[in-house]
């Protein structure tokens, strides 16, 4: 076997490496004492970031604060102690809080449960069918169009509580619908409410300017928290709502199962599972960029799925790789997934020691920290660039956008993805082109076609009844129609074809049926065809295709083809 098909298959990972945790792999490196240090410290930080935003964002989604730290506490130690990342961070994430809020709207808590087991089973198998390498070909402006459109529906579902308003009955979830009910609950606006909000916002803003090493958002919930008990102000809190947050954990509970209830939140299952492992795998990607290791997405996704299955039967929500949090452990000096363990029980202890005091936490404040998460989750450069960058891709950016807005993600990442790839089939099928090989001088010859342009001598004594083409570029079902009519217009005077694949890197089964029916063509005409350059993927396709001798003749290059028709 030569070395060029032993080389693929020496890097290729084993099956028990693929899906061996990182866990397992910085335990075997050895793990230190202070790679240990590192890591409390890194998890520390994390859990400081963490615990008021799990109860936020769990709010924000129609659940309880307690259901927050649960996936933060279940689903964060499992995704860090069985994920394929060193510094993934898991918990529940500000991108699910439409998802989730829709769900429990329709299907109640336990529809919920029952949606998040679905979808952890499928995020496992995903992962077991090796999916997660494709889900990087999901296009940049659908990536950049959902995450600005899930930051309006975050901003849009916080407008209420910034603004302290009183509605006459449940918020609606559809944009379009909601903000016609804000408009009317606006007479009831809280000053009081508004003013936390504003300084919570105002204090976390500029503590990341003067002091981006603190803690803003638990700085600013701890000052909102004392300033609504000492001066006893008159907005909502977590106690007043949900009479504050349970001082244990909560037993385990099976979703209840029944044929009826899996079907009709499978569409919400699948929409957690989509979100999730594209969540998850980009805040992995993110680490990678920040550390240079390479996560192991398989595992990854393993990984979430078991996350997610633990995490709804400990009474929490979805959980995904969080791309802010993951990013702290990283600047925090994190040394592998221990530090995301560690989050997990340092946000025990706050649920064991210290729970009654979140019981005097304004609901105005968290919706502050969340409506900085929004305007944080929108890549506006990106955004911009992408809206100058082409008609295309602003096309694609704006499409899942607006569908993320008023449809739905599910609807927006789908449609998204078929018109990027539609795109670029477009794009792929203008590089491909075919050319006819005529004499040039010597100086007039490209320097990319040296070795295998046929000297102008033999092409100026060659016989004038061959005609010889060179097909340059990836040849698919986008470029088959156009070069199969280039070909089909050759005179039946010439006695044979030449077609160079020299520069052919790629080729699908519609373009191997367009020259199957080229080769049986001309052949019927008496014409001999001779296929030059064809490396060996793109043989075997054409030989898959019975374009085989006698049908056609293969040489190494064109000037062997015409020396073989001398």
């Amino acid at each position: 076997m030569s070395m060029r098909s032993e080389d693929p298959l020496a890097l290729r990972p084993s099956f028990a490496e693929m899906f061996t945790p990182k866990l397992v792999t910085v335990l075997r490196e050895g793990y230190t004492r202070a790679a240990l240090r590192s890591d409390a410290v890194a998890g520390l930080t994390v859990a400081i970031v963490a615990l008021p935003l799990s109860m936020a964002i769990a709010i924000a989604s129609g659940a309880s604060p307690a259901q927050g730290l649960y996936t933060a506490i279940f689903g964060g130690f499992l995704v860090s102690a069985l994920g394929g990342s060193r510094f993934q961070i898991g918990g529940p994430a500000g991108a699910f809080i439409g998802l989730v809020a829709a769900t429990v709207e329709a299907h109640g808590m336990g529809g919920l449960a029952l949606a998040t087991v679905l979808a952890g089973l499928m995020l496992m198998a995903a992962g077991f069918l090796r999916l997660g390498t494709y889900i990087k070909f999901i296009p940049y402006p659908v990536t950049v169009g959902f995450t600005a459109g899930i930051a309006v529906i975050i901003f849009a579902s916080q407008i209420g509580p910034l603004l302290g308003l009183q509605l006459a009955g449940p918020e609606p979830g559809p944009i379009l619908e909601k903000l016609p009910v804000l408009r009317d609950a606006l007479p009831t606006l809280s000053w009081p409410a508004l003013a936390i909000s504003a300084a919570t916002i105002a204090l976390i803003s500029g503590l990341k300017h003067l002091r981006p090493h603190w803690p803003g958002m638990l700085i600013a919930v701890v000052l909102a928290g004392i300033a609504t008990a000492l001066f006893a102000l008159p907005v909502e809190t977590i106690g007043t709502r949900f009479g504050g947050i349970p001082t244990s954990l909560p037993a385990p509970v099976l979703p209840e199962l029944s044929l009826a209830k899996i079907q009709a939140v499978l569409p919400n299952a699948l929409a957690f599972a989509l979100l999730g492992a594209i969540e998850s795998l980009l805040s992995a990607v993110v680490a990678d960029g920040m550390t240079g290791r390479r996560h192991r997405s398989n595992c990854e996704l393993v990984g979430q799925g078991a996350a997610n299955i633990a995490s709804a039967i400990f009474g929490g929500l979805c959980v995904t790789g969080t791309i802010a949090r993951t990013a702290t452990n990283v600047r925090a000096g994190a040394h592998g997934p221990v530090s995301g363990m560690l989050h997990a029980l340092f946000l025990l202890v706050f649920i064991l020691v210290a729970a009654p005091l979140a019981s005097y936490i304004p609901l105005a404040s968290l919706a502050g920290i969340l409506a900085i998460v929004a305007w944080n989750m929108v890549e506006k450069h990106a955004f911009a660039t992408l809206l100058r960058a082409s008609r295309g891709d602003a096309a694609v950016l704006l499409t899942t956008f607006l569908l993320t807005v008023f449809r739905d993600l599910t609807e927006a990442i789908v449609v998204g993805f078929a018109l990027g790839s539609v795109l670029f089939l477009h794009r792929m099928s203008q590089t491909t082109a075919i050319t006819s090989h005529t004499p040039l001088v010597s100086e007039d010859q490209a320097d990319t076609q040296g070795a295998d342009r046929v000297p102008y001598e033999e092409c100026e004594a060659r016989d004038p009844n061959v005609v010889v083409y060179r097909i340059s570029g990836a040849f698919f079902f986008g470029a088959a129609a156009s070069i199969g009519s280039v070909l089909d217009r050759i005179s039946d005077q010439h006695r044979a074809l030449v077609i160079d694949f020299a520069a052919v890197p790629f080729i699908d089964s519609t373009a191997a049926n367009t020259i199957e029916i080229l080769t049986r063509k001309t052949g019927r005409k008496g014409m001999e065809v001779i296929l030059t350059g064809t490396a060996p993927d793109v043989r075997r396709e054409l030989v898959a295709h019975g374009i085989r001798p006698p049908l056609v003749r293969y040489e190494p290059t064109i000037a062997a083809a015409l020396g073989v028709l001398k």
